[in-house]
């Protein structure tokens, strides 16, 4: 059971959001105050952080940074009416992982946390190895027969994403909201467009087959 603190100082919504979180099997602690939500912290450190930014005592952004640098490790989503884009960027460089806006849809919330929580619980490798193929996670850069391959960003984010599980299936939709953060109804030509990209740049594998398989109505596999 993965625990969440709620930082919400709103009454109804802090009430819906905890609901909604023990409904799907979340343990939930309910802060209504920048203090509260630090002391909370403190004293059991939680695996997530939903976080208002419009808070009565100390602002979201100085709370984002103090919770960043006691819990380094733990995803902070920031729930604000501010739909600036200034303010998406302060945010985020305050450390937050996400910035959801409101009115937000509790589904996609939920989705962009389950996200973050199995990021947080499963960090990427160092590196991969597959035949004649190394993928460097920290680097961020893929090498083919000790060449460097051209990748643009998003292209290598989905290399490392379905490396990562190679063997496994993984769902258009797990991969649009982890690579794009998009949902299964926005966009789906994206991801076939940068699938192909990828099987043109790494060509066949030694043995003739495909690094990237596609499994018909489901998604794709990378192959081990």
């Amino acid at each position: 059971m993965s625990s969440v603190l709620v930082v919400e100082d709103d009454g109804a919504i802090g009430r819906g959001l905890v609901d909604e979180l023990e409904s799907h099997g979340y343990a939930v602690a309910w802060a209504r105050t920048g203090a509260e939500a630090l002391d909370r912290a403190g004293s059991i450190p939680p695996d997530a952080v939903l976080l208002d930014l419009g808070l009565p005592d100390i602002d979201g952004v100085q709370i984002c940074r103090s919770l960043r640098r006691a819990l380094p490790s733990v995803p902070i989503i920031m729930l604000t009416a501010r739909d600036a884009e200034i303010d998406i960027v302060v945010g985020l460089d305050a450390g937050a992982n996400d910035y959801v806006t409101k009115p937000f849809s509790v589904h996609v919330l939920l989705a962009r946390l389950r996200a973050h929580l199995r990021t947080a619980a499963d960090p990427s490798p160092g590196a991969l190895v597959f035949d004649d193929l190394k993928i460097d996670v920290e680097g961020f850069r893929a090498v083919l027969d000790e060449s460097e391959i051209p990748l643009r960003p998003k292209e290598m984010s989905l290399l490392i994403r379905l490396a990562t599980s190679a063997g496994r299936v993984i769902s258009r939709e797990q991969l649009l909201d982890d690579v794009w953060d998009l949902h299964w109804e926005s966009d789906t030509k994206t991801l076939e467009v940068h699938v192909h990209a990828l099987r043109r740049k790494l060509g066949p594998r030694l043995d003739g087959r495909a690094w990237i398989t596609t499994v018909r109505n489901i998604g794709y596999r990378f192959e081990p």
